[in-house]
């Protein structure tokens, strides 16, 4: 099937939603992304650490034009000093806005754009730095890009490469399940990927993004049926978050029951 009962749009809010081969909601809709457009410097990260271009216990000063208001845990700490792989960690697991501009900073926003262009990305790129405030004199957003590259993408993390796994790994830290997964059954504080998914429930590794008119998530779904990627992405005025994520869940009970049982032969 191409579509499913997930939301769809509604007035001036625009629900994007893309499981390969399985969902098409808007897919190809260009949209502001959020912290979800993090996972393409996460996966720079995992990619050069794989394959020996970065040092995973580099040490990485931070700079005080790094401090970034919002999400995040540095702000409210005394080092400053991390290495490369406890920035990636903070960034896929509490968002910290501080640690991803310190690693974005250390691999370079081209670089990033490079890896992003090698992983088959044409519309999704980060534009910039996180910004709080974000000026008129600024790029527009963090990130944009759509729900079908991002759900392929995220399709194509299988941990049989070991920047997958790495990155998988740092996914399934993340502390925010409030969006698709919320009314699933699963358990949050499981990280490993699981060799069995028990009927009923499901196994996400997730990186989630919100902002003012902005709430997003893309992740790995297992069930006991089958193993999908999968993006929704959610754009609407300011006053509209309620309702906006209100339209990832119900899109969440849809992606979650294509988990229950396998694909057809």
């Amino acid at each position: 099937m191409t579509e499913t009962d997930a939301p769809r749009d509604g007035g001036s809010c625009t629900v994007a939603v893309s499981v390969p081969g399985l969902i098409s909601l808007d897919d190809d809709v260009e949209l502001t992304l959020a912290s979800t457009g993090k996972l393409l410097l996460l996966a720079e990260a995992a990619r050069g650490i794989a394959e020996g271009r970065l040092d995973p216990a580099e040490v990485v000063e931070l700079r005080d034009d790094d401090r970034c208001g919002g999400s995040g845990l540095l702000g409210a700490l005394s080092g400053r000093r991390w290495p490369i792989e406890d920035l990636a960690v903070l960034t896929a697991s509490v968002s910290d806005n501080t640690a991803t501009n310190a690693l974005l900073r250390r691999i370079g926003l081209d670089r990033v754009a490079e890896g992003a262009a090698e992983l088959g990305f044409v519309r999704t790129r980060i534009l910039d730095r996180i910004r709080e405030p974000r000026l008129p004199s600024h790029p527009p957003a963090f990130a944009m890009g759509t729900a079908g590259e991002l759900a392929r993408f995220a399709a194509g993390l299988d941990g049989r490469r070991e920047w997958t796994r790495l990155l998988l790994g740092w996914m399934a830290c993340n502390t925010d399940r409030s969006l698709v997964p919320a009314l699933l059954p699963h358990e949050p504080e499981d990280r490993e990927v699981p060799g069995v998914v028990p009927p009923g429930t499901v196994w996400v590794a997730n990186k989630t993004g919100t902002d003012v008119g902005v709430r997003a998530d893309v992740g790995v779904m297992i069930g006991a049926g089958r193993r999908i990627g999968y993006a929704v992405l959610a754009n609407g005025p300011a006053g509209s978050e309620h309702a906006l994520v209100e339209r990832v869940r119900q899109a969440g009970l849809a992606i979650g029951r294509l988990t229950d049982s396998p694909p057809a032969p």
